[in-house]
């Protein structure tokens, strides 16, 4: 009795236990469930509260770009991203959708006058806010507006603007964000040329008014491509005031221009005039088919002097080695004397000497420019430009022949020279056993018998020189030669026809001073009177006030304009 009685406790006691620890168990879920769902709840609510300030700020961030872009923009507002494409023009003037314009228009940006825009890349790993360009360190610029017949969603850029901002970055689809923006106009500007050379372009300045008046704003940083003739010179914009972006239109702006950083000179690439002074020489060395340019100045001092023939000027050029170079020089503007572009050539091979004679003597003072070609193999050289009094005979010129001939001389029967009667036997003798006579028609040079031989004259032109120079004579003036206008003509006609002739010669207009291809003749009949290129006709017809009443005349007209309104000579 007792051990059932036991075994019913027992039994009671472990069912109370387990009735005990389901209870527990139970109460333990239930807590659980009931903190995870205030977790949960607590979750949405930061989550919902974590919403409502992200959309707050931004609203406030909207706001603020809002009225930052109407603080740009004087009133409008003006930002998308666009895919850029690049487009072949000048200067950084924009070509945007027609989309744009109709938006603008409506905000009344037309009013405003010219319209200027800052581009900025777009990186797509920062927020597009208005600081994030500056903090991201990617490149912006600005620009004007050139016309609105892009593709819709594309912006076409220029290859100044592109270059600035896409120099050395390679993107499968470069994005840009174009801007409105109102930018003060420029007061004062300074340049730094980023290799040499610059400075060598006779006035310079003028050159790159001419490159600016294409611009419609500047930045700090841009880079400049300025343009002369077939030379390209890249400038960095280092300030500008009174802000770091300015508005280059209808404005008076003053620049400075520094000389080139000495670190970032290639002068391996860049062509460069190495000034020579009277007098002393400089050393060089030239490779085949390379150039080297040296400048010179003739003071006004001794124009008068060569012009009346009393000194003359002369390079010289003492070659070493065996290799052979040709020398080319030309005066200011043409800074660059080329095989086809020059005044003055000298093609004998070896050592040298070249006078130089103005062949208008009005044009003697100025700058001079050198050209060294290597012709063939690797020559070191010494050059030298020097005054020389013109009192001796010079190599190569003809002898002053007597205005009387001496009653008492005899024609040298083989050499046709006078002699001395008392003499002529005995110089007879001499001169027919050593002595030839050239019989080719003009050439009359008396030759030792030994040098008849190596003597000889070109089929073509007739020129005489030796033997061993025949090849580099028919290589130099009658290898035939095209020209880009079309025209194939030997050196010597090629010479002429670029200087002269060719409409794709460059010639210095007048009114910008820039170098300009001559082109067809001006359209207007007047023009071409008064010997206008198609490019001046088109400068001169800007307008400039004149000094004197103020009026707004054509530059073309200007000098008439003084002479019949002023009665100024």
């Amino acid at each position: 009795m007792d051990f059932e009685l036991r075994v019913a406790r027992e039994k009671l006691e472990r069912e109370q236990r387990e009735r005990k620890a389901r209870a527990k168990a139970k109460l333990d879920r239930e807590q659980r469930a009931k903190a995870e769902a205030a977790r949960q709840r607590e979750a949405i609510e930061a989550a919902q509260r974590d919403k409502r300030l992200d959309a707050a700020r931004a609203q406030l961030e909207a706001e603020r770009q809002k009225e930052e872009s109407m603080l740009l923009g004087n009133g409008i507002v003006f930002s998308r991203t666009f895919e850029a494409v690049s487009f072949d023009g000048f200067g950084d003037k924009i070509k945007l959708p027609p989309s744009c314009f109709q938006e603008l228009s409506d905000q009344g940006a037309l009013d405003k006058g010219p319209m200027h825009f800052r581009l900025s890349m777009v990186n797509e790993s920062v927020p597009s806010d208005s600081d994030a360009d500056v903090q991201s360190g990617f490149r912006l610029t600005h620009s004007g507006v050139l016309e609105f017949t892009a593709r819709d969603g594309s912006v076409e850029l220029p290859p100044h603007v592109w270059d600035n901002l896409f120099s050395g970055v390679c993107l499968d689809v470069p994005l840009i964000k174009v801007r409105y923006v109102s930018l003060p106009k420029g007061t004062y500007a300074k340049l730094q040329p980023e290799g040499m050379g610059f400075s060598d372009i006779p006035n310079h300045k003028a050159v790159l008014e001419t490159t600016l008046r294409r611009h419609a704003t500047l930045s700090e940083g841009d880079i400049i491509t300025v343009s002369y003739g077939e030379l390209n010179y890249k400038l960095r914009v280092l300030q500008l005031k009174p802000a770091s972006s300015v508005s280059v239109l209808e404005t008076d702006i003053e620049v400075d221009v520094e000389g080139p950083d000495s670190a970032s000179n290639n002068i391996g690439k860049d062509r460069v005039l190495t000034p020579l002074i009277m007098g002393k020489i400089e050393e060089g060395i030239v490779e085949k088919g390379e150039c080297n340019y040296y400048k010179f100045i003739v003071e006004d001092a001794m124009r008068d002097k060569i012009a009346s023939g009393q000194i003359n000027i002369e390079i010289k050029l003492d070659a070493d080695g065996n290799g052979d170079t040709n020398i080319y020089v030309s005066r200011h503007p043409m800074i660059f004397p080329t095989q086809h572009r020059h005044e003055w050539s000298s093609h004998e091979m070896g050592s040298k000497a070249l006078i130089i004679r103005p062949k208008d003597l009005n044009l003697v003072a100025g700058t001079y420019s050198i050209g060294v070609f290597g012709f063939e193999g690797v020559t070191r050289y010494k050059i030298s430009v020097a005054y020389k009094d013109n009192l001796k005979q010079k190599v190569g010129e003809h002898a002053t022949v007597p205005s009387q001939v001496d009653v008492e001389s005899v024609e040298c029967r083989n050499c046709k020279h006078y002699i001395s009667s008392r003499t002529i036997l005995l110089h007879e003798a001499y001169c027919i056993r050593h002595n030839v006579l050239c019989q080719y028609n003009g050439c009359g040079v008396v030759l030792r018998k030994e040098e008849v031989a190596n003597h000889i004259h070109c089929d073509k032109c007739g020129h005489a020189f030796q033997q061993e120079k025949l090849e580099k004579h028919m290589r130099v003036f009658h290898e035939p030669l095209h020209c880009p206008c079309g025209v194939i003509l030997e050196t010597e006609q090629m010479v002429e026809h670029q200087s002269l002739m060719c409409p794709l010669r460059l010639v210095t207009c007048r009114f910008c001073g820039d170098m300009v291809q001559a082109g067809a003749a001006a359209a207007d009949a007047r023009d071409r009177f008064r010997g206008l290129s198609e490019h001046e006709s088109i400068c001169g017809s800007r307008t400039a006030p004149c000094d004197s009443c103020g009026r707004s005349v054509m530059l073309k007209e200007m000098d008439l304009h003084v002479v019949a309104v002023h009665q100024k000579s």
